[in-house]
C-alpha cells in the first residue's frame, strides 16, 4: 500500500469557495490521503460544509479551533497530521485530480525530500494564466534557493509542494505574520537533501478581482520586507556566494510593497514608510541594475523609480493597464497579487 499523504487546508470564512476545494481533494487519483480541514474560527457556514463532507468520506478530518490566523491553523494541521508526507492547499484554491499523485511519483522516482509542481493563476472571470514551463529539475538546496531568489520557476508559496513530514520538525510558520511562507519555505528547502521540481500546472491559485480592485494599502503589507529579510539574512550567512541574489530578492520586496502603496489614495498616512522604501531603493538600485539575471519586470520598475514616487506611480498604473489587457488573453505578467489572509 502506498504511503499516507496528509493534505492540510486552513479555513477561515471561505464558504463560497470551500466546496470546490474539498471536491478537488476528494477526487484525487492518489487515494491514500488524509484531508485535514482546519476551521480557524470561521463565522460563516464553513464548518458546516466541512462536517457535511466528513460524514461522506472517512479520509476527512475536521479540526475546529479558535481563530489564530493562517500560520496557526496550518501549524495545527501539520502537527495533527498522520501522513508521512505533507502538502498544503489554501481553502479558496483547488487542484487537479492528479495533484498529489504527480508530486508523490516524482518524489519517489527521484528519491527527493520535497516535490514541487507549478500553479495556474485563475481570475474570477475564468481567465487563466499558466506559469508552467514544462521543465524538470532535480536540485540540491543551494541551487533551489538560488533559483527562488531570482524567481526562476520557483516561488516561496506553502502550497504546490509535497514535503516529507520530518522536515517540519523544529520548523513552524510564524504566527500572526503576513507572508509567512516567505519566512518558512527556505528553511524546509535547506533542510532537504534533494528537491525535485517539474513545471506542470497542477494547482489553481485563485485571484478575486473585486477584492484586488477595492483593496487599500495596509501597513502590515510591509511585512513582506520583514519576511524576505529573514530569508535573505539566513541565505547570506550560509551561502555567501548567493549574496547578489539575496540583494535582488530584498529589492523585490521593497518594490512590491511600493507597488501596493500606489493603490492608497491618502498616501500621506504612510509618508514615513514611503520615504524609507524610496531611500532604500535609491541607495541600492544601481548595483541591482548591474545584475543581468534580474527579471525584466524588476528592471522596468527600478528604472521608473528614477522619476520619484509620483513618476513611479504613473508608470506603474500604465503598466497595470497593459497587464490587464494581457490577462484577458491569458498571458503571465510576473507580478501576481499575493493574498494576505490572516
Amino acid at each position: 500500500m502506498k504511503e499516507l499523504v496528509s493534505i492540510i487546508v486552513p479555513i477561515y470564512n471561505v464558504s463560497e469557495y470551500l466546496e470546490r476545494c474539498i471536491k478537488s481533494l476528494i477526487n484525487q487519483t492518489y487515494k491514500n490521503i488524509e484531508i485535514v480541514l482546519v476551521n480557524d474560527g470561521s463565522t460563516d457556514n464553513s464548518l458546516d460544509i466541512c462536517k457535511k463532507y466528513q460524514n461522506n468520506d472517512k479520509r476527512i478530518v475536521v479540526l475546529d479551533k479558535t481563530n489564530g490566523g493562517l500560520s496557526d491553523a496550518r501549524n495545527y494541521g501539520i502537527e495533527s497530521a498522520k501522513g508521512q508526507y505533507i502538502t498544503c492547499v489554501d481553502s479558496d484554491d483547488y487542484v487537479t485530480d492528479d495533484y498529489v499523485e504527480f508530486m508523490y511519483n516524482n518524489l519517489k522516482k527521484d528519491d527527493a525530500d520535497i516535490s514541487i509542481c507549478k500553479h495556474i493563476v485563475l481570475f474570477d472571470n475564468n481567465t487563466q494564466i499558466s506559469t508552467a514551463t514544462h521543465k524538470k529539475y532535480i536540485l540540491n538546496p543551494k541551487k533551489t534557493l538560488e533559483m527562488l531568489l531570482y524567481d526562476e520557476d520557483l516561488d516561496v508559496s506553502a502550497w504546490a509542494k509535497l514535503y516529507k513530514k520530518e522536515l517540519f520538525e523544529g520548523i513552524k510558520y510564524p504566527k500572526g505574520q503576513l507572508f509567512e511562507d516567505a519566512a518558512t519555505t527556505y528553511k524546509l528547502i535547506d533542510k532537504a537533501n534533494k528537491i525535485t521540481f517539474e513545471s506542470e500546472g497542477k494547482y489553481f491559485y485563485i485571484i478575486r478581482q473585486d477584492s484586488i480592485t477595492n483593496r487599500r494599502f495596509d501597513e502590515r503589507k510591509a511585512e513582506l520586507i520583514k519576511s524576505t529579510k529573514q530569508m535573505t539574512e539566513y541565505i547570506r550567512n550560509k551561502y555567501p556566494e548567493l549574496k547578489q541574489g539575496c540583494d535582488r530578492r530584498d529589492m523585490y520586496a521593497y518594490l512590491s510593497t511600493l507597488m501596493q502603496m500606489t493603490k492608497e489614495k491618502d498616501i500621506k498616512k504612510y509618508s514615513k514608510l514611503q520615504n524609507e522604501i524610496m531611500t532604500y531603493i535609491k541607495s541600492n538600485r544601481s548595483k541591482i541594475l548591474k545584475d543581468k539575471r534580474i527579471p525584466k519586470r524588476d528592471r522596468m520598475a527600478l528604472v521608473s523609480t528614477f522619476l520619484g514616487y509620483r513618476g513611479f506611480k504613473i508608470s506603474w498604473n500604465l503598466y497595470q493597464n497593459i497587464l490587464r489587457k494581457k490577462e484577458k488573453k491569458g498571458e503571465n505578467n510576473g507580478w501576481e497579487e499575493r493574498r494576505t489572509t490572516i
